[in-house]
Parts: C-alpha cells; sequence; structure tokens
C-alpha cells in the first residue's frame, strides 16, 4: 500500500479542514497586501527561518502558522517547526518571548497539536479542529490578565459557603492561573457540589475568565435541578443570578418544574451555532442532548429521557464555550457510552472541569488526577455527613448465584407474554446472580426479603415515630418480567399502607412522569418505599433516605458507591442520625466491596452488635485498636446527636464543654498520640 504524500494529505485532510472551519485558502505571492485579508489561510508564507506552510489572517492580521507533515508523521513533535517560523517573522502586532506569531499548529490531517505562544507557562495540546477566525481573533483580544487580577483580589466569601467548598473553588482558580484546561475536582456525594460549581461560575463570569459556560449533567432530572439552583443563587450583589446573568437550559416538560418557582428559558439554538462574544450567559443541559445536537441519535448513547425531546443535529463550533463543566463525569458504564462521553468534551476547545464523587479510570485519564479531594469519610468524621449500617439479609441467593436442589420449586418467566408458571427443578442447577430474577424467580425468596425488611421498619417506627423512607434497588425492569413491578407489589401487600404508599421510578416508558415521582418522593409524604433498578443511583438529592436495599446485584464499584450515597447526606429536620445498608446477597454483595471501596469502608453486616463497654474494652487491650477506636467514634457521634442539655452537662464534668460531637471527631488521634 502506497504510502499518502505531504501533499496529498494537505490537499485532501488540511485543506477541507480548514475551508470547513471558515478559512479561505491562497497562495502567498510576493507584493500581496496582507492588510486586506480577511479570514485567510496563505500557502508556502515567506520567513526569515523558511516558509510556513499555512499563514492565518483575520481582518490584515497574522495570528497563526500551521506546519502540515504526511499522514504517517506524529504531530506534535513537529510543533517545534512552527515556533521556528514564529520567531523568524518581522513586523507583527507583537512578541512574546521570542515569538511574533501568537497561535501556533501542528497536523498530519488527522491530528492537530496547537500552542499559544504569548505565556511562557502555556503548553501545547491537542485539539480536535481548527479554530475558526472569530474564534482566534476573540482569543488574541481577550484579558485573560485582568480576569485573573480580579479573582486574585476578590476573596471567596459567599454565604454558606463551607470551609472545604471554598478551598475547591481555591484550587480550581490557582490551577486556572497555572495555565491547567483539564482539571477534576472529588468531593463526595452530598458535599455540595452544586453549590459549589454556582459560586465558582458566578466568579468566572463576573471576572469576565469565562462568558459563555456549559454545564453538562448525565440525567434530566439533575439539569431541573441544577437551573433551579443557579435561578435561585442570591449573588453578592443581592439579586438572583438568573436576574443578573442570561442563564438557559434544554427543553423540559411544564411539569418536570411543577414545585419549583422557576420557568426555564430554552437555549436559541443560534446561541451554539453562531457564537456571539459579546453574549454571556450559562447553558444547563444533559451530555445525551449534546451529543445528539452533534451527531445525531446515530451518534449519541440511547436515553429514554431524551427521546421526547427530537431535534436537528446542530453545526456547533468548537469556540462555542469558554468554559465546560462535567458533573458526575464518571459517567460511562460501556464503552460506546464512555467514547460519545469524551468525544462531546473533545469537540469543545474550552477549559474543562470534571465533578465527581467517584473517579473512575476513565475520568482520571480524561481530566489527571483530581486538583481537590473531599473524601466522603473526612465529610462524615466532620458531620457533614451521616455513616451507616450494615444488616445482611439471608435471601439464600449469592453474588455469584444460586444452588438451587433437585425438586425445589422455581417460577419459570414467559419472556413473550410475562406470564410465570411454577415448575420443579428436575435436577440440581446452578442459576448466576443476573439469571435469577430475569429468567427464573424463587417465589419464596422475595416475599421472605420484603417481610424481613417490614421487621426493621416496623422496630424503625417503633423507636423514632416515623417510617423510614426506603429505597430499594431491583434487579431489573423489564417489560413482562420486571423484577421491579414484582417487588412493587409484593411491598404494597406486606405493608399494606395503600397504593400510594409504594412507588415505582424507573427509567421504563411505563413509569409516567418520572422526575416528577422523584420530587414526590423528596418532598412529600408518600411514597415512603420507591423501587428502582439505576435512575436514582446518581445525583438525585432526597436526604430524608434511611433505609437502602439491595435486591439487585452490583459488580462496579463506581456504581455502589454511588448508590450508596444516596444515604449520606444529612436531614435535620428529621434527626437523621445515619442510614442503613442491606444487603439481600446474605452480606456477599459489602464483602465483594469491603477491599476495593474507594470511599465506603463497611464493616461486615452484624460486626456493630458489641457494646461500648466492650469496645472500650478491645481498644485498652489493643486488639484493632484503630478500627475499633473508628467504631467508637461512630457510635459516640450518633449519641451526641440525641444527648438532652442534662446530659451535656453531666459529660462536661468528663470532656470539654460536654461537647460529646467534637470529642467523638477526634477519639481517634487520641488514641493515636496515646499508644
Amino acid at each position: 500500500m502506497d504510502h499518502e504524500s505531504e501533499n496529498a494529505t494537505r490537499k485532501h485532510r488540511i485543506d477541507h479542514q480548514l475551508k470547513d472551519a471558515g478559512w479561505h485558502l491562497c497562495s502567498y505571492s510576493e507584493g500581496l497586501n496582507l492588510a486586506l485579508l480577511d479570514k485567510y489561510a496563505l500557502t508556502e508564507f515567506p520567513t526569515d527561518n523558511g516558509p510556513a506552510d499555512y499563514a492565518l489572517l483575520v481582518n490584515g492580521i497574522l495570528l497563526g502558522f500551521i506546519e502540515a507533515k504526511k499522514l504517517e508523521v506524529g504531530a506534535e513533535n513537529v510543533l517545534e517547526q512552527a515556533k521556528r517560523y514564529s520567531k523568524g517573522v518581522i513586523n507583527t502586532i507583537g512578541e512574546w518571548n521570542g515569538y511574533r506569531v501568537p497561535f501556533l499548529y501542528s497536523s498530519n490531517g488527522e491530528l492537530i497539536y496547537h500552542l499559544d505562544a504569548r505565556e511562557e507557562r502555556n503548553l501545547s495540546r491537542q485539539i480536535y479542529c481548527f479554530h475558526t477566525p472569530e474564534s482566534l481573533e476573540s482569543t488574541f483580544f481577550d484579558n485573560k490578565a485582568k480576569a485573573f487580577e480580579w479573582l486574585k483580589d476578590k476573596p471567596i466569601d459567599n454565604q454558606g459557603l463551607r470551609p472545604y467548598q471554598k478551598e475547591a473553588i481555591q484550587e480550581y482558580e490557582k490551577s486556572l492561573m497555572d495555565g491547567k484546561r483539564l482539571m477534576l475536582l472529588a468531593m463526595a456525594t452530598g458535599t455540595g457540589k452544586t453549590f459549589t460549581t454556582v459560586v465558582l461560575v458566578y466568579r468566572m463570569l463576573v471576572s469576565g475568565y469565562a462568558k459563555r459556560i456549559l454545564f453538562l449533567v448525565d440525567r434530566k432530572s439533575l439539569a431541573a435541578q441544577a437551573v433551579t439552583a443557579f435561578a435561585s443563587f442570591d449573588t453578592p450583589r443581592n439579586i438572583k443570578f438568573k436576574d443578573e446573568y442570561e442563564l438557559y437550559s434544554q427543553r423540559f416538560r411544564k411539569e418536570d418544574f411543577e414545585d419549583e418557582p422557576y420557568d426555564p428559558t430554552v437555549l436559541p439554538n443560534s446561541y451554539l451555532t453562531n457564537p456571539d462574544g459579546t453574549k454571556t450567559f450559562l447553558y444547563i443541559c444533559t451530555i445525551q442532548r449534546m451529543a445528539m445536537n452533534l451527531y445525531g441519535k446515530a451518534g449519541a448513547f440511547i436515553d429514554d429521557e431524551e427521546t421526547e425531546d427530537d431535534e436537528d443535529t446542530l453545526r456547533i463550533p468548537s469556540h462555542a464555550f469558554d468554559l465546560i463543566i462535567a458533573d458526575e463525569c464518571h459517567r460511562g458504564y460501556t464503552s460506546k457510552e464512555t467514547n460519545v462521553w469524551r468525544n462531546v468534551l473533545n469537540h469543545f476547545d474550552a477549559v474543562k472541569v470534571g465533578l465527581t464523587a467517584t473517579p473512575a479510570s476513565h475520568t482520571v485519564a480524561y481530566f489527571q488526577k483530581p486538583i481537590f479531594s473531599y473524601p466522603l469519610q473526612l465529610a462524615i468524621d466532620e458531620g457533614f455527613l451521616v455513616d451507616y449500617d450494615a444488616v445482611a439479609v439471608n435471601s439464600d441467593v449469592l453474588m455469584n448465584g444460586a444452588f438451587l436442589k433437585e425438586g425445589e420449586q422455581v417460577g419459570v418467566i414467559d419472556t413473550e407474554t410475562g406470564r410465570e408458571l411454577i415448575d420443579q427443578l428436575e435436577d440440581e442447577r446452578e442459576f448466576t446472580s443476573t439469571e435469577i430474577e430475569e429468567k427464573i424467580t424463587a417465589p419464596d425468596t422475595n416475599h421472605k426479603i420484603i417481610n424481613e425488611l417490614k421487621i426493621y421498619t416496623d422496630d424503625f417506627e417503633h423507636q423514632w415515630g416515623r417510617f423510614p423512607k426506603t429505597l430499594i434497588f431491583a434487579s431489573n425492569d423489564i417489560p413482562m418480567i420486571s423484577h421491579a413491578d414484582r417487588i412493587v407489589n409484593i411491598c404494597k401487600s406486606t405493608f399494606n399502607r395503600g397504593d400510594d404508599f409504594v412507588a415505582k421510578i424507573t427509567g421504563s416508558p411505563t413509569v409516567d412522569r418520572p422526575l416528577r415521582k422523584i420530587k414526590e418522593f423528596r418532598n412529600r409524604p408518600n411514597p415512603k418505599i420507591v423501587v428502582t433498578v439505576d435512575m436514582l443511583s446518581t445525583g438525585v438529592d432526597i436526604p430524608a433516605l434511611e433505609f437502602i436495599v439491595f435486591l439487585r446485584p452490583v459488580k462496579s464499584r463506581i456504581l455502589w458507591e454511588q448508590m450508596l450515597g444516596r444515604g449520606t447526606r444529612r436531614c435535620d429536620e428529621i434527626g437523621k442520625t445515619h442510614f442503613v445498608i442491606f444487603d439481600c446477597f446474605n452480606g456477599t454483595l459489602i464483602r465483594y466491596f469491603k477491599n476495593a471501596s474507594y470511599n465506603f469502608k463497611i464493616d461486615p453486616p452484624g460486626s456493630d452488635t458489641i457494646s461500648i463497654r466492650e469496645l472500650i474494652e478491645k481498644i485498652y487491650n489493643n486488639e484493632d485498636r484503630k478500627a475499633n477506636a473508628k467504631r467508637l467514634s461512630k457510635r459516640l457521634q450518633r449519641i451526641e446527636k440525641d444527648m438532652s442539655g442534662k446530659a451535656r452537662d453531666q459529660f462536661s464534668m468528663f470532656i470539654p464543654d460536654g461537647d460529646m460531637g467534637k470529642f467523638a471527631e477526634h477519639l481517634a488521634k487520641y488514641f493515636d498520640k496515646y499508644k
């Protein structure tokens, strides 16, 4: 096979890419009046150090050089030639560290590398399409130094901002000034990533660093929450964010905001297709919607939430946004989803910030290591989140499946009609955990689990005077054979508190208005029990949630942590002290993640039954001192939340100010000091 020549690469690849970006191509000739040229890419442009392959001119100003190589040559290293040409030009508009042309590129027709030579700390980076003339001109005249001065002079002191949230914004702004364009903030679920982002975005807009900002989320419910959070934010000028800056979203249905005072405004397509440097705005949408805008349905990943809102593919240039913030950026459980996620982010040449509670390997590979982390255990220790207990439910189903003996009854599901036929096994047979509730169902198992759950809810209700909001993760919601539907029906029958007491919330078309149902679960007395599969696994804020039940096998660390994160939020209105995890795989689910989990270090179910006296005895005898000190700390922190004033006075004889919470928080450190 013949290799492609450099001329062929330029003609068939680079020339087409430049034309697509809005450049007129023309060969340089002696005596050409450059001052008259606008949006031109001149080939073979002379310099004292040799001819540049392409020179980019906007309004008569020489702004860029491109060095082209044939397809088989790596593009990154040949950027050195573009640097050399930039130093060999006279009579240009400025000089920066010896460079006289600011924007430099190298390309082999497939890969493009770019360097803004004006800043000494700037590093070359890969981009995915050539900048448009409008983008180049806008970037040249932007005054980032003025924006940085504003950020340095104005302290981060917004009302309600927690110390770690302030630190996260400080690290972001420091990294921005250091020239970083890819950043990752890792903050535990429930620690206020959205509020942190609101303050960060506001400072970017006011400082002038960014005019056009995109906030990407991975679920429509999160987009609705984000729109409300930004709209209601009180700026330092004592006005709402939406009244100070333009705030737009993708299209929602009216009921998505039924309980909210804000009516979102849909972003005009022209803001995307024809970026205007005079516009200053924030746009909130799902990554699925943006993928559909860029690539159509065929190039995006399927999402039932977005199918109702079909739009044509839009021609969106790479400079449509100055800053992109990707929330829940661990998204991408399949290779296709990961590639779509990366393609959407790569399309835009902007500063990109990832937000996540659970950094995945593909997330770190893209954004690099977090510039700031606020882990779950620290948030619990500092009192911003609640901790957790674990209960093992004996269902005879393990993480690896179940071994059923000859003669046992099973329900065989007809996948065409959904009809369940009871049959007896003719022989011993092993079923995997994914086959159970998809191919077969053991009729007694689901009833047994829900009956055992009811024992715990009855005991909880007797002790605390309220029924615990409960989230059950079912195995599937497949038409005709839905495990979620079976669990809903069993719960309705077992608890017998009316039809609205239990609800299913999944992405299934059979679920009417799922976003509205999520709000009802969060804000209203009913439903008390919700059955889902994974729709409520990320980003949904339900502070009153106290029981999480696992009836589906999970082997993804990220998904496991996201699911558990639904329970960590504080809810002072109900006096929530902790939440309870029910492992319906005989405790094997928790043991599966015991050593692999990044954030959650859960004691095995049943290990927390010893008394405080026994815990102290173990610590005194130096039995697993560190782990037992941590368990004692958790016990005392819970006790502190229910202590009366009289109890605090009595404890003040033994601990400073009777402050059990502070004492418990630092307990492990005390033991380390005196070991």
